[in-house]
């Protein structure tokens, strides 16, 4: 089966241009709960820090919860964070929405497996075919519920931090900062002064 939307990393594209467009995201979450979770499950969602993530976030929820998927909203966090995430949760998926070092007017969306791997060819072809059908939304007591989960990110970092070999001396470690659309945080002078940077 061919794939028209998703590429080698999701769907990509640039904000308010087809496919990334609001209409776009909640067919999207629709398809991909009705191939991925249709007795119900759940999603977790993350993000980058593009402006648009707020607005596709909204548009997923709301395709996800219609489509009787329950919904775990992490807030920014690294890709391999929400990859992570997905499985120490253990959720049926979890989404990603990021262009990765894309222009900062581009956004895209990433799914991962229960174990937090990358779907497969057929499993993205069976969301895309999916998307011509009308927007799934289930009666009212079938319907998901959605949560914010944004405290848990600690997990996320512990686990990073659990990864440095034992006694490793932290006073002696750089830090480098991606800024280039991530998931990380502004940083000001004074933090910068504070690193050492």
């Amino acid at each position: 089966m061919s794939r028209k939307y998703f590429g080698t990393d999701g769907v990509r594209g640039r904000v308010g241009e087809d496919p990334m467009t609001v209409d776009f995201a909640l067919r999207l979450a629709s398809a991909a709960g009705r191939v991925l979770a249709p007795e119900g499950g759940t999603v977790l969602i993350g993000k980058d820090t593009r402006l648009s993530g707020y607005m596709f976030e909204s548009a997923l929820e709301a395709g996800f919860v219609a489509s009787g998927v329950n919904v775990m909203l992490i807030g920014p966090l690294p890709t391999p964070g929400i990859a992570y995430m997905t499985r120490r949760f253990e959720c049926d998926l979890g989404v990603v929405i990021s262009a990765s070092h894309n222009p900062y007017d581009d956004n895209g969306i990433k799914f991962f497996d229960g174990e937090g791997g990358k779907l497969s060819d057929e499993l993205e072809a069976r969301i895309e075919a999916e998307l011509d059908n009308p927007v799934l939304t289930r009666a009212s007591r079938s319907l998901g519920r959605a949560m914010r989960v944004d405290r848990s990110r600690t997990a996320y970092q512990e686990f990073c931090a659990s990864t440095l070999p034992e006694g490793t001396d932290l006073a002696g470690l750089k830090i480098v900062i991606d800024c280039a659309n991530g998931a990380a945080y502004k940083v000001g002078p004074r933090v910068l002064a504070d690193l050492g940077a």
